[in-house]
């Protein structure tokens, strides 16, 4: 009787803290927040057709690569990362595979007006603009544009390319040896990293200047934050973290899951192997159960 006594308490205390103070404190420190959609609802989309060939001419008449590289059209970056973060605040975007990862209405806006696509209002103002500047062309050459962008775009992009066009310009992940001006490449000699090195920090030093703070390496969030969290964040920052200076960067629903599924591979790559021995573990608390049930009962019967 005393022993059913102690498991009730227990089993009491246990629910009160399972179903009362948990989900109270989870409350707390992560308020309720709709889950994504992927449908940026307050972004138009397109009314007109875009034309790629015209695209292709229309994306140097408006000076984009004048920034930007297209290395899938041999077309190079104008400058190398570090000279760009010290232009612009980062180095911006190749468009190789951006109408492959970004949602293409996102996309359209984002060449429009990309302080209101990136939700940055509270950050780039007429007194602070934002570095890259609003497009002045037609509608018509819009459209174009982003058809370009589309048809130059491969149909399948991997979740590591997912990641660095989506998430590399900004965040490290040094368990991948990926870094925000590239793959940390194989040293051939100390002066070499140190090169290197210094180019980094150069380069963080930018970002952090136009941030306001250095973003972290993500190299472990997918254990931090988990699957839900990071989808949410990446799909509309400021819902979760108002105010916060990463923009909200248009992935569609595939390339968000790509990002994630690679951030599972770096940070978590025993999560298969974790999972297969799950049962073997349940198994043995169910006979060590078992084992500890039987042995209680041959020291109480000796007792009495």
């Amino acid at each position: 009787m005393r022993e059913l006594k102690i498991l009730a308490i227990i089993v009491v205390l246990v629910g009160i803290t399972y179903w009362g103070i948990e989900p109270y404190a989870h409350s707390k420190m992560h308020p309720h927040h709709e889950p994504a959609t992927f449908t940026y609802g307050d972004l138009k989309a397109l009314a007109v057709q875009g034309d790629a060939q015209k695209g292709a001419q229309a994306i140097m008449n408006n000076g984009c690569t004048g920034c930007h590289s297209i290395k899938s059209q041999n077309i190079p970056a104008p400058m190398d990362p570090v000279s760009a973060s010290a232009s612009y605040g980062v180095n911006p975007p190749d468009l190789s595979n951006i109408a492959a990862v970004t949602d293409h209405k996102f996309l359209a806006s984002v060449i429009k007006d990309p302080v209101k696509a990136f939700k940055l209002s509270h950050k780039f103002n007429d007194k602070k603009p934002f570095p890259m500047p609003a497009f002045f062309g037609s509608e018509q050459d819009l459209a174009d544009i982003v058809a370009y962008l589309v048809s130059i775009a491969p149909k399948e992009i991997s979740p590591k390319e997912a990641y660095e066009a989506a998430c590399g310009r900004c965040h490290n992940l040094r368990y991948d040896h990926w870094t925000v001006i590239g793959e940390e490449p194989k040293f051939k000699t100390e002066v070499e990293r140190k090169q290197f090195e210094l180019k980094l920090a150069q380069y963080e030093a930018n970002l952090k200047k136009y941030l306001g703070t250095t973003p972290p390496d993500l190299s472990m969030y997918i254990r931090s934050r988990g699957h839900e969290y990071i989808r949410d964040f990446v799909e509309d920052p400021q819902k979760i973290l108002h105010g916060t200076a990463m923009p909200r960067v248009g992935l569609t629903q595939e390339a968000t899951e790509k990002v994630v599924a690679y951030l599972e591979k770096v940070g978590d790559r025993k999560k298969e192997k974790r999972n297969s021995l799950g049962p073997w573990v349940l198994l043995y608390f169910v006979i060590f159960a078992i084992l500890a049930y039987l042995w209680k009962q041959k020291i109480w019967r000796e007792v009495h």
